[in-house]
């Protein structure tokens, strides 16, 4: 079953399968399918998946997950991490990878080492995490123009991947199956953790009675994301890292009385932002050791 690129550096046309309808699987498998290649089957359990399926990949059959393999020369695995490794081992026990078939996975945490109990089976095994966070709409296909896309696979296979990363718009960037991990980690740590942070700067500002904390939120956090991006550490502004303790101490103090939730996490954030702006230089000693030692404490009456 042929996997090497044309002379055109591009992959060949492959029938693809695409095992998951959820955000990530069946926008892929249109960015897949917009780039040439004919998605042959998708799975789908639940009503929003098939609805999904049937918004992005209009006219592909809905099929149990072992037809969806069997048909397919391109198989993309688009499940939950932690349901991976069970998935690949069913598969590889059944008999249902085929020599020579290419499997792809889109976690981000996981190389290719998840794909051990198929060793024997002669598959081209490929780790392509897109480095985005997905609606599960056709707006996704826009953002994966400019999105990175964690590959990992075996040497020879490199080059395959990146261009498949390529053909679904994104960036490819080599990452060792050993730093894994690491990888998924910062872009959780990242992303995810923002999240939070913003929804909780958001439901403090509605406490105040802002309607829309979100028309108040963007200039500032647009600037401060563009900023920290260009210039690390250096873009760091406010009460710590001008070591104004006896502010964080009445910011502190005011969480403990109106959002008690929010607090914790706050006194975290401004104690690990107080260390590296005494790392980097930012923040002289003499200010930060107040600082740290109140942080310190409220952090052991949290």
């Amino acid at each position: 079953m042929p996997w090497v690129s044309t002379p055109q550096d591009r992959p060949a046309r492959f029938d693809v399968g695409i095992v998951g309808a959820g955000r990530v699987g069946a926008v892929l498998g249109a960015a897949l399918a917009r780039a040439g290649h004919h998605v042959t089957g998708v799975s789908a359990v639940s009503e929003a998946s098939r609805a999904r399926a049937a918004a992005l990949l209009p006219g592909v059959p809905v099929k149990p997950i072992p037809d969806v393999v069997a048909d397919a020369h391109l198989v993309v695995l688009a499940i939950p991490d932690d349901a991976l490794a069970d998935l690949v081992a069913g598969l590889a026990a059944t008999a249902t990878f085929t020599p020579g078939q290419l499997v792809l996975h889109t976690s981000g945490a996981h190389g290719i080492a998840v794909f051990e109990a198929a060793a024997g089976r002669d598959i081209v095994p490929l780790a392509l995490h897109p480095a985005m966070t997905f609606t599960g709409t056709s707006v996704d296909l826009d953002r994966l123009h400019d999105c990175c896309f964690g590959v990992t696979t075996v040497d020879l296979a490199r080059p395959l991947a990146e261009a498949l990363a390529i053909e679904m718009g994104g960036d490819p960037v080599w990452v060792p199956e050993a730093e894994r991990l690491a990888y998924h980690t910062a872009l959780a740590h990242g992303a995810n953790h923002l999240v939070t942070l913003v929804n909780q700067a958001m439901d403090l500002l509605r406490s105040t009675g802002i309607e829309q904390p979100a028309r108040v939120l963007e200039p500032l956090l647009s600037a401060a994301l563009s900023n920290t991006l260009q210039q690390g550490d250096a873009a760091l502004t406010g009460p710590v890292a001008r070591g104004d303790a006896g502010t964080v101490a009445a910011h502190v103090a005011l969480l403990a009385e109106v959002a008690p939730d929010i607090r914790p996490t706050y006194v975290a954030l401004a104690r690990a932002t107080a260390q590296r702006a005494l790392l980097s230089g930012r923040l002289k000693p003499a200010a930060a050791d107040p600082l740290l030692e109140l942080l310190a404490d409220e952090e052991d009456h949290s």
